[in-house]
């Protein structure tokens, strides 16, 4: 799940202005900006085909791991966007990137807003390595301030806090003192949203198609690696994103899992890969939503990003372009095997005649035969805009073609 025990509280606060407004039909107010890494101030950066890595003049210091090592000394380099102007004051902000980080290396994203006359500090919104040989990755908690705060992965403006109308993004990136590895940074976008209406349901498209995403089960893998969050219902968002990428022909090629050293092997293992490989050790699970979409592109030929869409009408596009999506829900919905929950993953893998949507449920207590699932179109909306603002990553293969945006202020 997205969400368990002291979270929850956390979590309430994110999702409170989303789900407070369900149904009453206003414009949802959600945007995306790609940014461009040749563009922005550099030092110890270069941008060389789109890419965005180290070299130059290098800074120096050292990075005290809170679950590792301490004094770790490193060479950095740092980019930073311009400043952006967003479509609207916003209260919300997702960012999203694709790199690869070899050992020896990591990279920080961070943000800043600004409007009425002030501009915030900088929050960091990850400290993030695709491997855990070198640092482990982490969302950085207890940042909070008047502006703002950071919620995992999502920087929330703080209620009292006055509009904020712009924002900067800023990518350090990082290698060990001695190493002569870089980052390498192709993608960066952020989603931003603000407090919105939703008609539920929306009208269905038209769009009846069944993506054959292959099913896997979170609970096939209870009790497996505690020092991930042990499987199960903690696993609901690695275990999507597994099935996504398995739907693309892509995913790790590993060794046979044996989880608890007895000699059987585990079955679907890249869903245990998945599991270690996006985990936050300070969130202490599996969930945090940029990091799904940034092990996801760590595959060849792979790419992802978070966003929220605005309707099941909008999911449709995708659907029609052949892009399952993975989607966020919040709450009780028919037909879910736990009844309800605080938050939890699963797979938008098409749509019935009747506009109902099709599912790859990773919360299937019978196994991965009964991982597909149909939910009623105003249910499931209830759950995923009313529960978490229309949250879905969008993991595709290259040489694939996005649908076109709609409406004035494109969210993908």
């Amino acid at each position: 799940m997205r969400s368990v025990g002291v979270l929850a509280v956390v979590l309430s606060l994110l999702l409170a202005t989303h789900a407070a407004a369900a149904s009453k039909g206003t414009a949802p107010a959600a945007s995306f900006e790609r940014f461009t890494l040749a563009c922005g101030a550099c030092t110890g950066v270069v941008a060389s085909g789109g890419v965005l890595s180290l070299g130059g003049t290098l800074a120096s210091g050292t990075y005290d791991d809170p679950f590792g090592a301490s004094g770790i000394a490193y060479e950095s380099g740092t980019w930073t966007s311009a400043s952006f102007t967003n479509p609207f004051a916003f209260d919300e902000l997702v960012a999203s990137w694709n790199a690869a980080t070899p050992d020896g290396t990591w990279i920080r994203i961070e943000m800043s807003g600004a409007g009425s006359g002030r501009t915030t500090k900088w929050y960091t919104l990850g400290i993030w390595a695709s491997g855990d040989a070198t640092i482990h990755r982490t969302s950085v908690p207890l940042q909070g301030d008047a502006d703002g705060f950071i919620a995992i992965d999502t920087f929330i403006r703080s209620k009292k806090a006055a509009p904020l109308t712009s924002y900067q993004l800023r990518l350090t990136l990082y290698r060990t003192v001695g190493s002569a590895a870089t980052p390498a940074v192709r993608f960066l976008g952020a989603m931003t949203s603000a407090a919105s209406s939703y008609a539920i349901p929306s009208a269905h498209g038209g769009v009846t198609a069944a993506l054959a995403v292959p099913p896997l089960s979170q609970e096939t893998h209870v009790g497996h690696f505690p020092e991930f969050d042990n499987g199960g219902e903690a696993w609901c968002s690695p275990t999507s994103t597994a099935m996504v990428l398995k739907y693309w022909g892509s995913g790790p090629t590993v060794a046979p899992f044996d989880h608890d050293g007895d000699g059987d092997i585990d079955a679907d293992g890249e869903v245990d890969y998945a599991a270690r490989y996006v985990f936050d050790y300070s969130y202490d699970g599996a969930g945090n939503w940029p990091y799904n979409v940034a092990y996801a592109a760590t595959f060849p030929g792979m790419n992802g990003f978070v966003t929220r869409l605005r309707s099941l009408a909008e999911a449709e596009h995708f659907i029609a372009a052949g892009i399952p999506l993975v989607a966020s829900i919040n709450g009780r919905l028919k037909g879910f095997d736990f009844g309800k929950t605080s938050g939890h993953l699963l797979v938008i893998s098409g749509f019935d005649a009747a506009g109902d949507v099709i599912s790859d449920d990773p919360a299937a207590l019978a196994g991965n035969s009964g991982v597909r699932r149909t939910y009623d179109r105003g249910d499931f909306e209830s759950v995923w805009l009313g529960g978490s603002g229309g949250i879905v990553y969008v993991i595709y293969r290259d040489g694939t073609t996005l649908p076109a945006p709609i409406g004035p202020n494109p969210n993908w």
